[in-house]
Order: C-alpha cells, then structure tokens, then sequence
C-alpha cells in the first residue's frame, strides 16, 4: 500500500488518525464506499471516530483531490480512491452495485462526436443505469 502519511501532506493536509484510518481504508477497497460505509468498517475494527469527522474527512479528501465522489442513485454520495486512470461505472438499479469499465471505442466515440460538434472534451463522467437480463 502507498504511503498515506506522504499523500496527506502532499494533499496539504495534517496527519492525524481519523485521516490517516479513513484513507487506509478507501485503499483498502476496491469499490466505492458511501460515508456510512466508512464509519461501519471504523467501528468494526474498533476505532472510536465519530460519523461527522467521517463526512467532513471525505469531504477534505475530495476537495484535496485524494477521492472522487460520485452521486448516483437517489443522490447518494460514495467515494472512491481518486486515480491517474479513467474509467466509466455502470450501476445496477435492483442491488446498487456499482461496476467500473473501460471502453476504448465508447471514449473514442466521445471524442468524434465533440470534435463534429467544434469541441473538445475537458472531462467526463459516464454511468451506465443498469438491470440484470431477464433469462
């Protein structure tokens, strides 16, 4: 795992514990958590952080770009390890679970369509509303 005290003070922030627990555990997984998330798993493993230093550690996070946010059903914020590379979700509308993907032909479409339309894309954010095929 990388060094979380050397990203936090790369991000500008002070290394305390909360930080410190809260972003071991983002690395640790490997999906997206929402906050509640974060505090269930503090509190599994016995560590006494409160769930309002859970939200305004991610929200530190976020703006010190360490985590993204996503807002995708019903405006449920979850959060995940901010990365160098990208990729696009789809999520199931009958479980939640979220699916990240990578598609070269969607991202080069992208770009086609921007360049017709006498732009060029910045960034972007796609996601996919999904439901399982009926068999």
């Amino acid at each position: 795992m990388k060094d979380s005290n050397l990203d936090l003070k790369k991000a500008g922030l002070k290394v305390t514990f909360p930080r410190l627990k809260i972003l071991e555990i983002l690395a640790e997984c490997d999906g997206h958590l929402s906050a509640e998330d974060v505090y269930k798993r503090l509190l599994e493993s016995g560590d006494d952080v409160g769930l309002a230093t859970v939200y305004r550690v991610l929200t530190q996070f976020e703006t010190a770009e360490l985590v993204v946010r996503h807002n995708f059903d019903g405006g449920h914020a979850v959060f995940e390890m901010a990365t160098d590379e990208h990729h696009d979700h789809m999520v199931c509308v009958e479980s939640g679970k979220v699916i990240e993907f990578y598609d070269e032909q969607i991202e080069k479409r992208q770009h086609e369509i921007a360049k017709q339309n006498g732009y060029e894309i910045t960034d972007h954010n796609l996601v996919l509303y999904v439901k399982p095929l009926k068999k």
